[in-house]
């Protein structure tokens, strides 16, 4: 054998040695893997006795992997249990740090005044601001019916059921506002000596009359019709209602008030100082209790209705 022979027989035997011991290490792993899953299955028994008679009062037949199951699942059941109670009953309000139901309806309720806290600044604020304008000789602002939040109505649509209706004619009967409608001979005189101007120029449709609720005279005149001050005075309401449209009252002098109702469009605001004959609204069809494009115009005098057509020519 030579040189060359000899070096090829010894790498090859070399090699074989190598592969065999890389064999023979991976079948020692593979054993160890199975070893240990057998370890797992491996069955014990737990025997429990009497200590004076060595009487034996339970035994059990287990292995590893039936304990380490039997646990996980206690575990996760218990768990369950815990969170179910604390979601679902009033325990959790053992747990530090977590508000009880005392505790939440106090910051509801407190929630609510700090927001009616802060309108009620708002309104202070803007009553103060009104009064240096008026100290200061500029014109206040109304914050509550001002010309702008009265036009957002204008779309609205409302429709009124059976039971409405009756329910409204039930309440109109009776009398609600506790004023006194009888016209008083005494009351007539005092007052036929003040001079009324026409609200507005036109035919009356619907007369007053006490009887069927009807505190008022309805007149008709072209579209776009101009509504005049009776007479003189500050405007005390000017207003949306549901049932009768754009509303403005006028608070006279001598206890007097006029009350123009169902009109198109206000020109005057809640404050306002109007002369005799001076627009104050434009006459319309606003309101669910109309029938067309009138103006229903009111007279009161310290607390009793007065009949218009008396004072009024139209």
């Amino acid at each position: 054998m030579n040189y060359l022979e000899y070096t090829i027989y010894f790498f090859l035997g070399k090699n074989l040695c190598y592969l065999c011991a890389y064999y023979q290490l991976n079948m020692e792993r593979k054993r160890e893997k199975k070893s240990v899953f057998k370890k797992l299955k491996h069955k014990y028994r737990l025997a429990i006795m009497r200590d004076e008679t060595y009487e034996e009062v339970l035994n059990l037949r287990l292995s590893k992997l039936n304990v380490f199951t039997i646990v996980g699942l206690s575990l996760i059941v218990i768990l369950s249990i815990v969170i179910s109670l604390i979601v679902y009953t009033p325990i959790r309000e053992f747990i530090p740090g977590y508000p009880d139901e005392n505790t939440r309806r106090n910051l509801v309720r407190n929630m609510q005044r700090l927001d009616t806290l802060e309108n009620e600044i708002l309104r202070r604020d803007a009553y103060f601001e009104n009064i240096r304008r008026i100290v200061s000789g500029e014109e206040p602002e109304n914050y509550d019916n001002s010309s702008d939040s009265l036009r957002k109505y204008d779309n609205i649509s409302f429709s009124k059921s059976e039971e409405d209706s009756l329910l409204r004619q039930l309440i109109e009967q009776e009398d609600q506002f506790t004023l006194d409608i009888k016209n008083d001979d005494n009351m007539m005189s005092s007052i036929s000596r003040i001079h009324f101007f026409p609200p507005l120029k036109g035919m009356v449709t619907n007369s007053f009359n006490t009887k069927s609720n009807h505190y008022g005279t309805d007149i008709v005149a072209p579209p776009n019709s101009i509504v005049k001050a009776t007479l003189e005075g500050t405007v005390i309401i000017a207003t949306w209602t549901l049932e009768t449209g754009y509303v403005i009252q006028i608070q006279h002098e001598n206890d007097l008030l006029s009350i123009y109702k169902h009109n198109a469009e206000l020109l005057k605001k809640e404050g306002e100082y109007v002369n005799v004959g001076e627009p104050i609204a434009i006459m319309g069809n606003s309101g669910e209790l109309t029938t067309g494009p009138h103006l229903h115009f009111e007279l009161w005098y310290k607390g009793k209705s007065l009949n218009p057509e008396n004072l009024i020519s139209f």
